[in-house]
């Protein structure tokens, strides 16, 4: 069961740091469901740190990191049903490894392939949302018309704290709230939206507090506790399939690495503090845990590390054995009665391609 933490505005938090902060357990998890999300952490720990290097090898381009956001991804998805709904922003880019979704997939999505594109239906993962925000209203959306169909699907949205500056949030919310729609609206406040703190863009003591002015239960939880952020998105998702409507989760976290390889953060961010926290990240908080309640063993640690890492190899090597792609594909659907001056551009980008 989770602690909260009064002295931390009631943050969640289950594992404890093997010291002064005792151990908790939730509920329902065996030693098979601890392993298998351990396993979707180092899935996606080591697609995040692979992609990096495959960035600076030029392999796929500009690249949105989460590294140490590995607790809040696998944790909230492993509380949902395979017919519950995702909607993804850029730094949920490879959520959908846990859904089975192919590591090329994936990857050819960072490199601009059209072999990136996937059905939503077949994954139940929407298409990754770049605009900041935008996919909030989508995943109420989807969630309310389930619910009018008398399904008990419920949707995830994902996004970082400098969405809930956007529009597109506020009315998301407001309208989940109004019409009680099965949805989650899951924040990874990070604390940083690229280089504007959290204490620039709000005036509230904390971004779960805004969920009262639309009616829905706000909750904090530690989003690098991989188990409290379990336990939360489950009771989260038991309301909504009850019929009681949305809720807001809070997943307090610190960004240990860039916004993007694009990025330099030594100009705005306290160096000293993403220090400190990548000595205490996600994944190897949660290893400790494991080794704690004998769980983990070396054996079944280097098991699990070496699928995965042999998975982004396979993975980058698939990607990179597609044909390249048909430069028309960029103009085809974009108008039902294409202008003159169209063909004009397809050659010359044909050109600049040397595909002519």
């Amino acid at each position: 069961m989770a602690q909260v933490l009064p002295d931390e505005r009631e943050l969640r938090r289950v594992i404890g740091d093997g010291d002064t902060i005792a151990d908790g357990e939730v509920e329902g998890l065996g030693e098979q469901e601890l392993v298998d999300l351990y396993r979707s952490m180092v899935v996606l720990r080591t697609y995040d740190e692979r992609s990096v290097v495959y960035h600076r090898q030029g392999r796929i381009g500009t690249y949105a990191i989460f590294w140490n956001h590995e607790a809040m991804q696998a944790g909230s998805v492993y509380a949902l049903d395979r017919d519950d709904w995702v909607f993804p922003s850029y730094r949920e880019s490879a959520i959908g490894l846990l859904r089975g979704m192919p590591v090329e997939t994936v990857l050819s999505w960072w490199r601009g392939h059209p072999s990136g594109w996937w059905n939503p239906l077949d994954y139940n993962v929407a298409s990754i949302c770049v605009p900041i925000g935008t996919h909030v209203p989508h995943a109420v959306g989807l969630a309310w018309g389930k619910k009018l169909r008398g399904e008990k699907t419920v949707a995830v949205a994902y996004f970082g704290d400098g969405a809930t500056s956007e529009g597109a949030f506020h009315e998301g919310a407001n309208f989940a709230g109004v019409m009680k729609a099965p949805a989650i609206l899951f924040c990874n406040n990070n604390q940083w939206a690229i280089s504007t703190p959290v204490s620039a863009q709000t005036a509230a003591e904390t971004l779960a507090d805004k969920a009262v002015g639309y009616g829905m239960p706000g909750v904090r939880v530690d989003g690098g506790d991989v188990l409290a952020v379990y336990e939360a998105t489950r009771e989260a998702v038991e309301r909504a399939r009850a019929g009681d409507g949305p809720t807001f989760i809070e997943a307090l976290s610190y960004r240990a690495a860039p916004h993007a390889t694009a990025d330099d953060p030594s100009a705005y961010i306290d160096m000293e503090r993403v220090e400190e926290e990548r000595q205490n990240e996600c994944l190897g908080r949660y290893a400790r845990y494991l080794w704690r309640i004998g769980v983990l063993t070396d054996e079944l640690e280097e098991q699990i590390r070496g699928e995965a890492l042999q998975a982004m190899k396979d993975g980058i090597a698939a990607a990179e054995a597609e044909p390249s792609a048909d430069p028309e594909l960029v103009f085809r659907h974009a108008y039902v009665n294409p202008p003159p001056s169209l063909s004009e551009d397809l050659a010359e980008l044909k050109r600049v391609l040397g595909n002519e």
